[in-house]
């Protein structure tokens, strides 16, 4: 139920404007300003109780309390590494970042590439803080998390083995910011160790909620040097890597060193004159803030003797960053990522913006993570969205119309659960050509009735599946999914279009179809009448305990329906829904009542019992709810299966019965209380109290 609350709790501050680069959401509820403050007038340092100086920060296997990696690892804060520990000296730039112990090259490339743009970083990385007369030992960075920014406090209690920082950091031995965000990063994602291995495109994306786009190499568009340009220009962040083709290879050099499953980051892309020819070029940064390529165009190469002294850059320093031909980068790396960011990161007027819709989703097993379309029976329970496509491209170079768009399926927060044991799914999505209502979770019958018109590129255990289309104007479904049903699993899905677009979920509305029932006494014919009085005793009355033994007596006798029996729980709700008196008990009208309400839902059981198990499935109860005439969508249908479903995702019928009876005295409380029919009901305490507890 607090996760409920929690979730309700996020929507209605999401809705007041939190959780934007503008007004971060405080990650834990830390507030940065407040904390130091605190400390200042206290006069001591911030130890954080969050992300504390211990052996389950570092990590949980290879960085583990048993790993000898963090043999000896002590905690330090930068005044007690150096005398004069400065935050940033003469800006951010790629050679503050040297790479550490950890194997998080993927996430040095992207803060290397942030340090590019400056609006970028000044986001990251808030000013005002530092060393001076401020300092407290408290230092704040922000991330995009998926949909929202949070505001991450750390103190600066850094890893130390031997002398020197274990992970990341700065060329210069005195300056910490680098340091101080990786470790906010690593809180955000659980422990350090949960950095290791990684792709660029999760950085990039998490230091400016743009979208990364990944292109293969070995079969790059003919544009590919003017995409780089472009996607420079604009601001875009870039990462490339060197496919390995086995573990052994890992961070293997080669003979022109360059380092095979790497990520580094590209900061540059230029054309040069060289003996009568125009020469694309490329730079390239290493992370570790060495090893460099010495092939053509190198540091010091020939090459460079014959280009003009204005064309030619510095490219003499050991600092990691390198000059290559574009042809060379083609044949040596494997794949570049490249991050579009959204409006609100661009603040140059010469950019074009793409607009941008955000949803977010979850795949619960038994409910809504129906597996990929190889799953004909399941795939229809996934999330659906809409999208709508109106203006084609302005493009007047591309013979192709249409409307451009891209679409980023994440899955959230996978690396704090490596912890658990747990890891990235297999994720993908699939697009269908779609007329109609908005306002209905299509079934299974639209899905094998229509092929799909697009799909991801491929289903991939990465956080993020994202590509792009080319499609003509009008209304797409969008499913996203887990490659195998059941998987449990929260998702963000993004589309960035190059002209304004609309996305909305595709889902049931809920409501309910409450036809009046009630028996009166007179309507009650002998036979029952008398049943009835065997059955009530002296009082004339059937209580909760009564009512339980009448309905396991009649069931027990039953074989073609699964039960353990009716608890009391569930009887008791019988009795509070039929109950008009409100003295805990039912007369003659209102047995009668409910007896007939019993036998309505063992017909409707019965029926979509398809495989004439005794039970229902999760999908045969969806289909069993809209008979018997509930509307929900699927945040109401997971709570369902949370509550009523076995580990087996079945239902047998006293917890069928149990769920209807619940939904239908939910509906007609709301519905009562709810007398002029406006959407919305208002509780006082002591209400709310006595409608909770029914």
């Amino acid at each position: 139920m607090s996760g409920v609350a929690s979730t309700l709790a996020k929507k209605r501050a999401q809705a007041a404007g939190f959780g934007t680069n503008a007004n971060a959401t405080k990650y834990l509820n830390q507030d940065f300003e407040a904390l130091r403050s605190q400390c200042l007038s206290r006069g001591t340092l911030f130890s954080d109780p969050s992300f504390p100086a211990a052996p389950e920060s570092l990590g949980f296997k290879e960085l583990g309390p048993s790993s000898y990696k963090t043999r000896g690892v002590v905690w330090k804060r930068p005044g007690e590494l150096c005398s004069k520990p400065q935050f940033i000296i003469g800006g951010a730039t790629r050679t503050d970042i040297c790479q550490g112990a950890l194997g998080d090259c993927w996430l040095l490339a992207a803060i290397a590439s942030l340090t590019l743009n400056e609006d970028v970083l000044a986001r990251v990385v808030p000013g005002g803080q530092g060393f001076g007369d401020n300092y407290a030992g408290i230092f704040h960075f922000q991330f995009w998390q998926f949909g929202e920014w949070v505001d991450v406090v750390i103190d600066d209690r850094l890893p130390v083995k031997d002398g020197e920082l274990l992970f990341v950091h700065s060329a210069e031995g005195n300056e910490f910011w680098s340091a101080l965000l990786e470790k906010a990063y690593a809180k955000v994602n659980g422990c350090y160790e949960a950095l290791s291995g990684g792709s660029t495109s999760e950085g990039f994306e998490d230091f400016t909620g743009g979208i990364a786009e990944n292109y293969d190499l070995s079969k790059p568009p003919s544009n590919m040097f003017q995409i780089i340009q472009k996607a420079l220009e604009a601001g875009a962040l870039l990462g490339c890597s060197i496919d390995i083709t086995s573990a052994s290879e890992t961070e293997a050099v080669t003979r022109q060193k360059l380092v095979k499953g790497h990520a580094y980051s590209l900061t540059g892309a230029t054309e040069v004159n060289y003996r009568g020819r125009r020469e694309k070029l490329v730079r390239m940064r290493n992370p570790w803030g060495q090893v460099e390529w010495t092939g053509a165009w190198s540091d010091n190469s020939s090459e460079w003797n014959s280009v003009a002294a204005s064309e030619r850059p510095n490219v003499s320093a050991e600092d990691g960053e390198f000059w290559m031909s574009f042809s060379d980068f083609l044949s040596h790396y494997s794949r570049i990522e490249i991050c579009t960011l959204t409006p609100d990161t661009i603040t140059s007027d010469s950019v074009k913006h793409w607009a941008v819709t955000n949803h977010d989703g979850s795949w619960r097993k038994g409910s809504t993570a129906g597996g990929c379309r190889n799953n004909a029976y399941t795939f229809w329970m996934n999330p659906q969205f809409v999208i709508k496509l109106s203006d084609e491209d302005d493009d007047p170079n591309d013979n192709e119309v249409g409307c451009s768009f891209v679409v980023g399926l994440i899955q959230k927060n996978r690396r704090r659960l490596r912890k658990m044991g747990e890891d990235m799914h297999t994720i993908g999505f699939a697009i269908y050509e779609f007329q109609g209502q908005r306002d209905v979770h299509l079934d299974k019958n639209f899905f094998l009735t229509h092929g799909q018109k697009a799909r991801s590129e491929t289903f991939i255990n990465l956080r993020e599946v994202c590509t792009r289309f080319k499609l003509p104007p009008g209304e797409y479904l969008v499913v996203p999914s887990t490659f195998e049903p059941n998987k449990d699993g929260d998702f963000c899905l993004r589309v960035f279009s190059e002209k304004q677009t609309e996305t909305l979920p595709c889902d049931d509305p809920v409501d309910a179809e409450l036809p009046d029932e009630t028996v009166s006494d007179a309507e009650v014919d002998s036979g029952f009448r008398g049943m009835f009085v065997k059955l009530a005793g002296a009082d004339m009355e059937i209580s909760a305990t009564e009512l339980m033994t009448i309905l396991n007596k009649i069931i027990a006798k039953r074989t073609d329906i699964k039960t353990d029996g009716f608890s009391m729980e569930t009887c008791r709700i019988m009795v509070n829904l039929m109950d008009d008196s409100g003295n805990g008990k039912l007369g003659l009208g209102e047995f009668a009542t409910l007896w007939k309400k019993v036998q309505k839902y063992l017909g409707i059981y019965k029926k979509n019992d398809l495989d004439n198990s005794g039970t229902i499935s999760t999908p045969e109860l969806r289909l069993a709810l809209k008979e018997a005439g509930f509307c929900l969508n699927n945040t109401i249908f997971q709570l369902l299966v949370a509550r009523y479903a076995e580990t087996d995702m079945t239902l047998d019928f006293d917890n069928f019965v149990a769920c209807l009876m619940r939904l239908e005295m939910m509906f007609r409380v709301f519905k009562k209380l709810d007398a002029h029919k406006t959407g919305f009901i208002e509780l006082d305490f002591q209400q709310w109290l006595n409608f909770t507890m029914i």
